[in-house]
């Protein structure tokens, strides 16, 4: 046969596996990053630190975000056109509302332990409650997001004409005077009232055809759920949108580990792992088969990131039980833990391939271990 090759025209998903050249060299390179003692932008008393591919390169599908607004602040109207937003609140009270694109609102009030889902492209403010700050974990699904290029509302009216803007919003050019021409990125004004004002949409004369509220929520309480399982040697909380329905892009966790224990050697064959030391301090594994392997310590307010498929544990190192908090870009959790895997096997499998006496493997765990204590599983 000769003559050039027809022009390939099937299926070009074949190229989201190709090697990633980060990923690619003959040394795995860091997946830590210091997030919280990195500086931000910086606004009086309230910020917002983050943490893409540019602080931490090997973090190509998930990007985050550790933020606190102070009372009075809010983090302005804005979208995320490349990215869903899932948010853990670790202090204070939260407001939000949120608009989809039926321009069915909803506004929700969080407290510690809460998380809020915003899919891709639908707008939202977020504001302080009460007088105390408030802090929070943002997490997105695209590890090229940058938080700063967000689309924020004053950064938008503030380059349009007057005269567009009045004709818009059916308002004499007048009225408009004195908005802001660049983005305020945090607002301040007043504390906000204990109950959220009704929306325009939603007041106590509705207009004709006011939207209902939307058909999924963007709130779940996920601390002030039992735990979704509990070991010896620690606990886990899990919210994917199995219990969270509108959450279809990404799935969270809260892991406990007491001091001593592990997170056992796993991979999660659907999603990037973006984790973040709520408190404690842990040793982080990561293997990327022909021999690389690497060790990183993390401690409170560090970050981590595992890629897709890749083999990794945690472990406490520390002397008080370990909090952790995790999110995947997947709406499913999914995960191969090494106790399940080899326990999936035949013993006279495992002897061929380990070269020991099949013996062996019947002493070793006939379940998924998922967190072992710090003196290991006990035999089944």
């Amino acid at each position: 046969m000769s003559g050039p090759l027809p022009a390939f025209s099937g299926d070009t998903s074949f190229q989201n596996n190709m090697p990633d050249p980060l990923l690619a060299g003959k040394e795995l390179p860091s997946f830590k990053f210091a997030l919280d003692k990195s500086v931000g932008k910086v606004m009086r008393q309230s910020y917002g630190k983050e943490a893409t591919v540019e602080q931490l390169p090997i973090s190509k599908g998930l990007a985050g975000v550790s933020m606190k607004i102070e009372p009075g602040a809010m983090r302005e109207l804005h979208w995320h056109a490349t990215a869903a937003e899932w948010a853990f609140v670790l202090e204070g009270r939260v407001r939000t509302t949120v608009l989809d694109p039926d321009g069915n609102s909803e506004t929700n009030d969080f407290d510690a332990g809460d998380v809020w889902y915003f899919p891709r492209g639908h707008p939202h403010m977020l504001e302080c409650l009460g007088n105390s700050p408030c802090r929070f974990i943002l997490i997105f699904d695209n590890g090229y997001f940058s938080e700063f290029g967000t689309f924020s509302i004053t950064d938008w009216l503030g380059h349009a004409s007057p005269a567009l803007l009045a004709k818009n919003l059916g308002v004499p050019e007048s009225a408009l005077a004195g908005i802001p021409k660049s983005e305020a990125y945090f607002s301040f004004g007043e504390i906000p009232p204990e109950k959220a004002a009704p929306v325009l949409a939603q007041s106590a004369a509705p207009a004709p055809g006011a939207k209902p509220p939307p058909p999924l929520t963007h709130r779940f309480a996920l601390m002030s759920q039992p735990p979704h399982r509990v070991f010896n040697g620690g606990r886990e909380w899990r919210v994917d949108s199995t219990n969270f329905p509108i959450s279809r892009t990404m799935t969270g966790l809260v892991l406990e580990l007491e001091p001593g224990a592990l997170r056992e050697l796993h991979w999660h064959p659907n999603a990037d792992e973006w984790t973040y030391i709520l408190d404690g301090n842990v040793s982080m594994t990561l293997f990327g088969s022909h021999g690389r392997y690497r060790v990183e310590q993390l401690d409170t307010g560090d970050v981590g990131y595992i890629p897709q498929g890749y083999g990794h544990s945690i472990e406490n190192i520390g002397t008080k039980t370990a909090r952790i908090l995790i999110g995947f870009n997947a709406g499913i959790y999914s995960a191969i833990d090494l106790s399940q895997w080899i326990a999936g096997n035949p013993a006279d499998v495992l002897a061929t391939n380990f070269g020991k006496p099949a013996e062996l493997f019947s002493r070793l765990p006939k379940r998924d271990v998922f967190i072992a204590p710090k003196e290991g599983p006990k035999a089944d």
